[in-house]
């Protein structure tokens, strides 16, 4: 879900910082700076002084220009003007795509249940009747909770008639769909990438920003301010965030310095082709149902966490995998970075060769920030290279473009029968493994993300609005 929050807009504010100073060519002299521009001297201190305030801002800033926090210690920390330098002459991302800032954690007390002062200390008791392990008793004028006994079973809550029992999560475990985050001893959360499908729920989710993917923007903008040729890859879903229209954004990136501009739609309306040749062989061969194959942390989870349902998966590539192999082909000697709504795709992106970096749309809009460029004020001639996708790779981005795209390849040559899946979640998981068995159509359809990519995590407009926009676009 789309949350415009305090932690976003202060590594957005980061961001736009690092490209300025890039794009000044002083980052390496600027760069220490940033703490102290952001907490001056007489901020009032979120946490508990603005030393701590400032340290935070460090961390983040380290993870902007590409780092994982998890190693660096007191002992061997460096300045930001050390890690920028190490950054322009990294060679390619690194796994993971995440990282942890443990010093941001404020160990979030494990999922269980509270009485809150609403309590009314009825006679009727219901909350102390209905609990299966008499975890509930009286203290004074009120009832409590022994967390020892108690199962987090929720019955209390229920039986509540003042609501006065809340249930109090970890919000970066409850938002994950594959149970890929738990607590080490002293209570900090650690990912389980062998679990992790990088769908970005918890770096959302997370209300201290403690979670956050190691951006690429200096990777990017050390080739854009080289001689080399870059092509900006853009994903469809990029119609919906910004509001100037396709030849503004071409000519906007351009003024950025990306030498060209290709839309990924070309390459989803081969994943479109492929699928819905592969859904023909599939029916004529006697198989029940066919899976699309689009969002890489659906794929992931499939492997990971529903292995029953991997046979049913298409083998169609992505679009973003489709589109460089063709920019690859067009322009060999150029470098290759997707520009998307996704951390799922920086995921993929490491272990492509095709794909050089990958950008959310939320680094983009800092990069334009940083320039000074304003989309709306850009011109209006330029178009995309390797010419204008069509209607039905421009619409993959919303929930139920995938299977609209696969059925208008298909045409009157199979009749399909979609199930749709939006927003990967813990009983999504379990479905697929039930699909695997029966399913209630023949093809399977799963967004990882709400409402299709335009929910994505890196996305800066409200999903709705975004596939208003789009709609429109291809409707046009």
């Amino acid at each position: 879900m789309f949350m415009e929050n305090r932690t976003t807009l202060i590594r957005r504010e980061i961001m736009e910082m690092v490209a300025r100073f890039m794009f000044e060519e002083r980052l390496d002299k600027a760069i220490d700076s940033i703490p102290f521009l952001l907490i001056p001297r007489n901020s009032n201190p979120i946490r508990c002084c603005i030393y701590k305030d400032r340290e935070i801002i460090r961390l983040r800033t380290i993870a902007i220009l590409g780092f994982s926090l998890e190693h660096e210690s007191e002992s061997e920390a460096l300045h930001l003007s050390d890690y920028a330098n190490i950054s322009q002459g990294r060679a390619r991302p690194e796994f993971p795509i995440l990282t942890f800032i443990s010093e941001a954690c404020r160990a979030c007390v494990r999922a269980n249940y509270m009485v809150t002062n609403m309590c009314h200390n009825c006679v009727a008791q219901p909350c102390m009747t209905s609990c299966p392990k008499d975890a509930i008793h009286r203290k004074g004028e009120q009832a409590l909770i022994d967390p020892g006994l108690c199962i987090n079973c929720g019955l209390c809550m229920k039986a509540c008639p003042f609501h006065a029992i809340v249930y109090v999560p970890v919000p970066c475990e409850e938002a994950c769909p594959v149970n890929a985050i738990s607590k080490d001893n002293e209570g900090k959360e650690v990912i389980d990438y062998n679990k992790c499908i990088f769908c970005g729920r918890c770096a959302q989710a997370c209300p201290f920003g403690a979670i956050m993917d190691k951006s690429q923007i200096v990777d990017v903008m050390k080739h854009l301010l080289s001689e080399r040729p870059v092509t900006a890859m853009i994903a469809p879903s990029i119609i919906g965030q910004f509001k100037a229209g396709l030849p503004r954004l071409v000519s906007a990136l351009k003024d950025l310095g990306f030498s060209r501009v290709v839309e990924v739609a070309l390459g989803a309306d081969k994943t479109a082709e492929v699928e819905a040749a592969e859904f023909i062989e599939r029916m004529k061969r006697g198989d029940s149902l066919m899976g699309t194959s689009c969002c890489p942390a659906y794929v992931e989870a499939v492997k990971k966490h529903a292995s029953a349902f991997l046979p049913y998966v298409s083998g169609a590539k992505t679009p973003m995998a489709y589109t460089a192999e063709m920019v690859k082909e067009a322009f060999p000697d150029s470098v290759r970075v997707f520009i998307g709504p996704c951390l799922a795709k920086k995921h993929e992106g490491i272990f492509n060769p095709d794909i050089d970096y990958v950008l959310t749309f939320n680094e983009l809009a800092a990069l334009f920030t940083g320039k000074g460029i304003s989309i709306e004020n850009s011109p209006e001639e330029d178009q995309p290279d390797l010419g204008s996708a069509s209607p039905v790779g421009r619409g993959f981005p919303v929930i139920g473009g995938v299977a609209g795209a696969i059925a208008l390849k298909l045409g009157s040559s199979a009749e399909i029968k979609p199930v749709q899946l939006s927003g990967f979640t813990r009983q999504n998981v379990k479905l697929l493994n039930t699909y695997a068995k029966k399913c209630p159509g023949n093809l399977v359809e799963v967004m990882s993300c709400e409402n299709g990519c335009v929910g994505g995590p890196g996305v800066i407009i409200d999903p709705r609005t975004a596939a208003a926009r789009i709609a429109e676009f291809v409707k046009k």
